[in-house]
């Protein structure tokens, strides 16, 4: 069960979830005063809190910008083509990942000279790439436009695809580095979070290799509870990104209501 309040998203008992709904800043508003992000925490039962979350607890941000909402319901709509299918991922996947490297991304300060003076200035440190891990093949088309959001990127593929009947994930490509840098960031970019098998394989990957739970931000489309509730368990400190929590997964292992399958619906396949 899901039930919404002020623009924030909580999710029913009935999964052994809690949301703890807050807000990132330093004083809270109100639920009906407009918020920059929606913050969820999830845990093992229902309850809210004006306190500071925990960096130990595992946080969904539901961006409550209304250019999401358009696209995430392009996405949903099944009369949209491929290609503009494919292009409202993309635009969701830029604003989910400006969402998402707000006070995260590594800067380097200095002074330069602009036509009327010296000014001081603020850049991203290049010489800190970010690193943009898109889950094939439905990963691509969300983390499209990352280049142009993040200055200094480097992309490592993974292909993942999950069994019909099993619905157990399987590596097909793996294009990962065998050692992360100390200190690296990376955007784990999956589009629909379902029963949490693909994305839970992907992060223990990561983990092998070096990242701390901390160092990963999952950016998605669309995320339902069995999913969050594998990932707020296994991963705390966690960050997850995504325009829509729905309410349920079917026996197939597809988000209700969601938006099909996207790999299928990005390539027309």
């Amino acid at each position: 069960m899901i039930k919404t309040f002020g623009g924030a998203v909580l999710l029913g008992t009935t999964l052994n979830v809690n949301v703890v709904v807050s807000l990132p800043f330093s004083s809270q508003i109100s639920f009906s005063s407009a918020s920059r992000r929606t913050v969820v925490s999830v845990r093992s039962h229902v309850t809210m809190e004006d306190k500071p979350v925990s960096d130990s607890r595992m946080l969904v941000y539901v961006p409550p910008h209304p250019l999401i909402k358009h696209w995430v319901s392009v996405l949903r709509n099944e009369q949209t083509p491929s290609p503009i299918f494919r292009n409202a991922m993309a635009e969701l996947g830029r604003l989910l990942m400006y969402e998402a490297s707000r006070d995260w991304l590594p800067t380097v300060s200095g002074e330069i000279q602009s036509p009327m003076g010296v000014a001081s200035v603020e850049f991203i440190d290049p010489r800190e790439p970010v690193a943009v891990i898109p889950i094939l093949r439905a990963g691509l088309a969300l983390a499209e436009h990352a280049s142009s959001i993040l200055p200094a990127t480097i992309t490592y593929h993974l292909g993942m695809s999950r069994d019909e009947e099993t619905l157990q994930p399987t590596v097909y490509l793996n294009k990962l580095p065998k050692k992360f840098a100390e200190g690296s960031k990376v955007f784990l970019v999956d589009p629909m979070l379902a029963t949490g098998g693909t994305i839970v394989a992907a992060l223990s990957l990561l983990k092998e290799r070096g990242l701390g739970n901390k160092q990963i931000k999952v950016i998605s489309a669309c995320a339902a509870p069995p999913a969050l509730q594998k990932l707020s368990e296994q991963f705390p400190g966690l960050h997850v990104y995504t325009g829509i929590i729905d309410p349920t997964v079917n026996d197939k292992g597809f988000i209700i209501p969601g938006l099909g399958d996207a790999g299928d619906r990005s390539y027309g396949t």
